[in-house]
């Protein structure tokens, strides 16, 4: 059967590429309903968010209002005076300083303690890993007491240190032990899983091609790993900055020697200082905030830099 050649007019093109596009999903037919969007998994998006933003400006913003509106209570030159003192000043050296060098510290055992759980099996492994949160169930006060009667001058540890010359216990460097007790877990459990998602292919991929262990360790886990490290760093100091629990009992609360900013704090809340202890705590606030923010976008430069999602 010889087939008859079908001339295509305009019309009849439009009207089959239309056709088409209804058939094959890639366009809609003339005349038909628009397609129905889909029905969300988890209705209710307005009501849940609402209720977030509720419960977080009752718990987070209101309390922080509270604090800057009863700092504002003194004139600029009583702030000024409040928060600058030779007294207050040195808090916040011995605050960050401890909490600086603390976060430090865990930065480093704690990605070695994540890569040991994560890439060797040994007897005690699950007690090792359980052993890890103990800082988050133990509360701080019995963790100040224990510290202080390891390291003081009669403690287990303490009194093989004082006849060398060291004391840790009611100095800085007791301050910066406590700090560094309450602050690994951060690191830790951070680490930890962005560990075991590394893909093991890439580094036997790097070792074939003749790479070192330390350049795999290098150019291929690090990148992968830093933003968790960043943020258990940022954690860790964060949890630091506003430690008083476990420090009061270990760090001798010296003034201008070993008196941490919450203690500082305190006091002046006890000597009715309400407007005082708001200005030197709404300083502590704002600090920890701008290098929170500077830890974020470190961490925002890096996935950009490495090509990942911001």
């Amino acid at each position: 059967m010889t087939q008859v050649p079908v001339a295509h007019t305009p019309d009849t093109l439009e009207a089959a590429v239309l056709t088409h596009r209804g058939l094959s999903g890639l366009g809609t037919p003339i005349g038909s309903p628009p397609a129905r969007r889909g029905r969300r998994v988890l209705p209710g998006f307005n009501l849940t968010l609402g209720v977030t933003l509720f419960y977080l400006g009752l718990l987070v913003l209101l309390p922080l209002s509270a604090l800057f509106i009863k700092s504002f209570a003194l004139t600029w030159p009583q702030f000024v005076a409040a928060v600058s003192s030779p007294r207050v000043l040195a808090a916040y050296r011995v605050t960050f300083g401890s909490s600086l060098i603390a976060a430090v510290i865990n930065l480093v055992f704690g990605l070695l303690v994540a890569w040991v759980l994560v890439r060797y099996r040994f007897p005690g492994k699950r007690i090792l890993d359980a052993l890890v949160d103990l800082p988050f169930a133990l509360p701080t006060a019995v963790a100040g007491i224990s510290l202080a009667a390891l390291l003081g001058p009669n403690g287990w540890i303490g009194q093989h240190l004082t006849p060398l010359g060291i004391k840790l216990a009611y100095t800085p460097a007791g301050i910066v032990v406590a700090l560094t007790f309450i602050g690994l877990p951060f690191v830790v459990r951070t680490v930890q899983p962005v560990l075991q998602d590394v893909e093991k292919e890439l580094e036997e991929a790097a070792s074939s091609l003749g790479a070192t262990p330390f350049q795999i360790f290098h150019k291929v886990i690090l990148p992968a790993i830093t933003p968790a490290l960043l943020t258990g760093f940022a954690m860790a100091f964060a949890r630091a900055v506003g430690e008083y629990g476990s420090v009061v009992f270990i760090a001798g609360n010296m003034p201008m020697v070993s008196e941490i900013t919450p203690l500082l704090i305190l006091v002046k809340l006890e000597q009715f200082d309400y407007a005082g202890a708001a200005a030197v705590a709404s300083v502590l606030l704002v600090t920890s905030f701008l290098l929170l923010l500077a830890i974020n976008g470190l961490q925002f430069w890096q996935r950009r830099l490495h090509g990942g999602r911001p």
